[in-house]
């Protein structure tokens, strides 16, 4: 995401900068995408929202499956305003498979979440939602 560039709607034609046109490529060949953005300024962080811009007029986003991880519970402002663009990408949020995980204050890496049943159980069990929701998806589209 750092090598997209700024948005700018006169580049978004056939010809998209080259760091585009490999994201797009990247989320057109995925399943579904799952996201975690950190809450910045009660909102979504710039790079996240310049990334998402760049996919509105693709036609890699639109139904695609997305699931939202929120690692801090109080950030509700980022996770609504994410929710509400996502929904107006067409976007097809799994919401089961959405979870908040309380890691505000702690210095957990990968290792310390999967290590920590409170942590490791509602993450795998998102997963598992998101995975089921996928198939259905994919079911519903042929």
């Amino acid at each position: 995401m750092a090598d997209l560039p700024y948005f700018n709607p006169d580049l978004d034609g056939d010809h998209v900068p080259a760091p585009v046109g490999v994201m797009r490529s990247l989320v057109g060949s995925v399943d579904g995408l799952l996201i975690s953005s950190p809450e910045y300024a009660r909102g979504v962080a710039g790079v996240l929202k310049n990334a998402l811009d760049w996919l509105v007029g693709s036609h890699e986003f639109p139904d695609k499956p997305v699931a939202l991880i929120n690692t801090s519970p109080r950030a509700t402002h980022a996770l609504a305003a994410l929710t509400l663009t996502l929904e107006t990408m067409s976007a097809r949020i799994a919401r089961d498979a959405c979870v908040a995980l309380p890691l505000l204050g702690r210095a957990c890496d990968e290792h310390g979440i999967v290590a920590d049943p409170a942590l490791a159980e509602p993450l795998r069990s998102a997963m598992k939602d998101f995975a089921s929701f996928i198939r259905t998806a994919q079911v519903d589209a042929s």
